[in-house]
């Protein structure tokens, strides 16, 4: 059998000539495929930075609105002559309020409310206005009579320091050390309560130190698993005495900085 040399390499040149062509059509399609990515990547991360920039602006005229709020309601107040409050006026303004709280040498000083649910004061402020900074709100579970075992309050934790963003220097070894940096003033229309901070701790997100509904004989042990949790050993009688909690964000939502204290 004998071979025409001559076909032989031109057929074979034919060939590489098509899989080169087929190459770079696969090629340009490749290219073509990386830049609609490339594109779209760069479309989401401009999306990404306005939706960022937007979100900060309304964060930064949410935090202005309310410290406007809060002169207002200052005037309504009058914390430094014996604690006298106007509850009677300050719930014209919003039925939900219940309280007031002061923690020393932190920004809190605030009129607290109480919602039917734990979200709505996440994203309102007092006046009840669509508010990303939210406001000082109980646990809509609690009766804030007296009566509450474990009165929890929430606040968001801000950048400014408004809402409970200042409670993270309570982690400050320095600032536990002073004893009047532990008493809490917690006020409403029936009674002037002070309590005294005997743990202080950050936590993944849970329930348990929320808990406000206790068994028989659960509520002392539920004090005494969230002291042992503390990072400080802080010297507290909390047998058989009700507690208050302040639960904020830390590390932008990983964790929960838990704050106890006991009815002193």
């Amino acid at each position: 059998m004998t071979i025409d040399m001559r076909n032989f390499k031109n057929e074979y040149n034919n060939e590489m000539r098509h899989w080169k062509t087929i190459r770079q059509e696969r090629g340009w399609a490749d290219l073509k495929i990386k830049k609609k990515h490339a594109i779209g990547f760069m479309l989401f991360c401009f999306v990404g930075i306005i939706a960022t920039i937007w979100l900060m602006l309304d964060w930064k005229q949410d935090v202005s609105t309310n410290l406007h709020i809060k002169q207002n309601i200052d005037k309504i107040i009058n914390i430094k002559e014996e604690k006298s409050i106007n509850f009677k006026k300050l719930k014209q303004i919003n039925p939900d309020t219940v309280g007031y709280i002061k923690v020393p040498n932190t920004n809190v000083d605030y009129v607290v409310v109480k919602g039917t649910d734990n979200d709505y004061y996440l994203k309102h402020d007092f006046n009840k206005e669509d508010n990303i900074a939210g406001w000082i709100f109980t646990d809509y579970k609690n009766k804030v009579d007296g009566t509450d075992k474990n009165l929890v309050i929430f606040g968001h934790d801000t950048a400014d320091g408004s809402m409970f963003g200042s409670l993270a220097s309570l982690l400050n070894e320095d600032n536990i050390q002073n004893e009047n940096n532990l008493i809490i003033d917690f006020i409403t229309e029936k009674s002037k309560k002070k309590y005294k901070i005997f743990s202080i701790y950050t936590i993944k997100p849970e329930e348990y130190y929320i808990k406000t509904d206790f068994k028989e004989n659960e509520f002392e042990r539920f004090k005494g698993k969230i002291k042992e949790r503390s990072i400080y050993k802080l010297d507290a009688n909390i047998k058989h005495k009700n507690i208050i909690t302040l639960s904020t964000c830390q590390n932008y939502g990983v964790k929960r900085l838990a704050i106890h204290a006991v009815e002193i």
